[in-house]
């Protein structure tokens, strides 16, 4: 069940409106990243001025060029480590859209979902990458001293966060809070090894991006697969 639900998330993936989800997610933080550099540009130009005489130089008239290059190098280079995060938050956002597509697809004729309030499912998606980013912030200060254990723990620990978070959101759509939390206790080892082999695309550049669609996707079909036992 574990494999298969995986696979479904992969093939959910391929339908036109995870895809938007993804493109989304991903043009949202490009344009939150080109936004920021050009609001450093603007305080560049506001701090530095335009000519500044510095003894056994003389005028430099280059300071704010290079002020401007540096820039673009900063936010280039926080890019390959921001990247996959920030738009893995973006996406959190539309995770519910994911559900609801594999739902119409898999699971017709299901009642209406339980639905929850704006600020409870920006509090459940805000919770969940900030849990997910701060944990892993955390492993890396211990990667080092536990080497040849480090797969295990990144795969073990994300396995834990994935399974959780996903879960939860797939269930909180069909059931209340404490439902979930139940179905979940009863499911615990079946629910972590999906999360673990969810956690294999994060080490994976560019597939890293749609590690959140998918597993929206897959978590969606674990959910009624558990549900029904």
């Amino acid at each position: 069940m574990i494999v298969s639900v995986f696979l479904r998330g992969w093939e959910d993936l391929l339908r036109p409106g995870a895809l938007k989800i993804v493109g989304l997610g991903v043009a949202l933080s490009l344009g939150l990243f080109v936004a920021l550099y050009f609001a450093l540009l603007w305080v560049m130009g506001w701090v530095l001025p335009d000519t500044l005489t510095l003894p056994w130089i003389g005028t430099v008239t280059w300071l704010r060029t290079a002020a401007d290059w540096a820039t673009l190098g900063l936010m280039m280079f926080a890019s390959i480590f921001l990247m996959v995060p920030v738009a893995s938050a973006f996406t959190g956002f539309f995770l519910e859209d994911v559900a609801e597509l594999v739902e119409k697809e898999h699971y017709p004729n299901l009642p209406e979902v339980r639905k929850l309030s704006f600020l409870e499912g920006l509090g459940d998606t805000v919770r969940f990458f900030g849990v997910i980013i701060v944990a892993n912030l955390l492993a890396l200060m211990i990667y080092p001293f536990v080497i040849p254990f480090a797969p295990l723990l990144f795969f073990g620990m994300n396995g834990y966060l994935l399974g959780r978070e996903y879960f939860q959101m797939a269930a909180l759509r069909r059931m209340d809070r404490g439902a979930a939390r139940a179905l979940y206790d009863r499911n615990r080892a079946t629910v972590w090894a999906t999360g673990a082999l969810m956690a294999l695309p994060l080490s994976i550049p560019i597939l890293n991006l749609v590690v959140p669609v998918v597993g929206a996707a897959a978590f969606t079909h674990l959910f009624h697969r558990l549900a029904r036992r």
